[in-house]
C-alpha cells in the first residue's frame, strides 16, 4: 500500500494576510479593566463578530480597532501601518457605524448621504445614493429630516452613510439594534455581500443569529475577557447561547 505524500510548507496555501491586526491589546480606565489582553487578525473578505452583554468590552474593542481610542497595552495595525483615525489612509478606507446617532438636524436623509459622497470623492454620487436609499428601504424618505425618522429608519440611515462611501474595513457596533426581523435578515444578506466584495467586517452584536449567519469567527466577551473564541457554532455551543 502506497504511502500518502505529505505536502511541503511551500505547497500549502498561505493564510491571507490580515488587513486589521490587534496584538495583545488591553484597555483600563483608572482602576477598571475594561478589556483584558486579546489578539485578533482580520483578513479582507472575512467577518469577526463580538458577542457579549453591555459592559462586556465589545464597544471598547471596536473603538480601539477603528482608531477612535488607544489601547493601554498592545498594538493595532491597519494594512501594515499603525491604526489612527486621523490618518488619511484610515479615513479613506475604514467605515464605522458606531453606537451613537450623529446627524445634522437641518439636513435631509439625501443631503446626509451627499455630504458623505462629497467628502470621499464618490463618482456618480446621485445614482449611487439612489441605489443605497432603495437597498436600505429609505427611498421614500430621501427628503425627510432625521427628526421625522423612526428609530429603525435612523439605524438604516447610519448604515447607508457607511455604504455610500468606499471602504475596505467595515466596523459596526450592534448594527441590528432598532431593526425589525425583516430588516435584520436584509442586514445579514448585506454583510455577506460585503465579504464577497472583499470587505473585512468587524461587528459587535447582541444577536447570535446574526453572528452565525455572517461571521467566520466569533469572540464571546464577559467583563472584558474572552470566554470563547472560534467558529460561531462552536462558540454558541460552548457558552450555551442559543441562536
Amino acid at each position: 500500500m502506497g504511502s500518502k505524500k505529505k505536502s511541503s510548507a511551500a505547497e500549502r496555501p498561505k493564510a491571507p494576510a490580515p488587513l486589521l491586526r490587534l496584538h495583545r491589546i488591553s484597555r483600563t480606565y483608572g482602576d477598571r479593566e475594561a478589556l483584558l489582553p486579546l489578539s485578533l487578525d482580520l483578513p479582507a473578505g472575512r467577518c469577526v463578530a463580538l458577542y457579549g452583554h453591555n459592559g462586556s468590552g465589545k464597544s471598547t474593542m471596536l473603538r480601539i480597532a477603528s482608531g477612535r481610542d488607544k489601547p493601554t497595552t498592545g498594538t493595532v495595525e491597519f494594512d501594515g501601518r499603525p491604526m489612527d483615525e486621523d490618518d488619511p489612509e484610515v479615513r479613506a478606507r475604514v467605515a464605522v457605524v458606531g453606537d451613537t446617532v450623529a446627524c445634522y438636524p437641518d439636513l435631509t436623509v439625501r443631503e446626509h448621504l451627499e455630504l458623505v459622497t462629497v467628502a470621499h470623492g464618490v463618482a456618480d454620487a446621485a445614482g449611487w445614493i439612489d441605489q443605497v436609499l432603495e437597498d436600505r428601504r429609505l427611498a421614500d424618505h430621501g427628503d425627510a429630516l432625521p427628526s421625522s425618522l423612526s428609530s429603525g429608519q435612523m439605524q438604516s440611515l447610519l448604515l447607508a452613510a457607511a455604504l455610500v462611501r468606499p471602504r475596505d474595513l467595515l466596523v459596526l457596533d450592534e448594527p441590528e439594534q432598532r431593526l425589525d426581523p425583516g430588516a435584520r435578515r436584509r442586514l445579514a444578506e448585506l454583510l455577506v455581500g460585503e465579504k464577497e466584495d472583499g470587505v473585512a467586517v468587524l461587528l459587535a452584536t447582541h444577536h447570535p443569529e446574526l453572528a452565525e449567519e455572517v461571521a467566520d469567527r466569533m469572540i464571546a466577551l464577559e467583563d472584558g475577557r474572552v470566554i470563547a473564541d472560534g467558529k460561531p457554532a462552536a462558540v454558541l455551543a460552548q457558552t450555551g447561547i442559543h441562536a
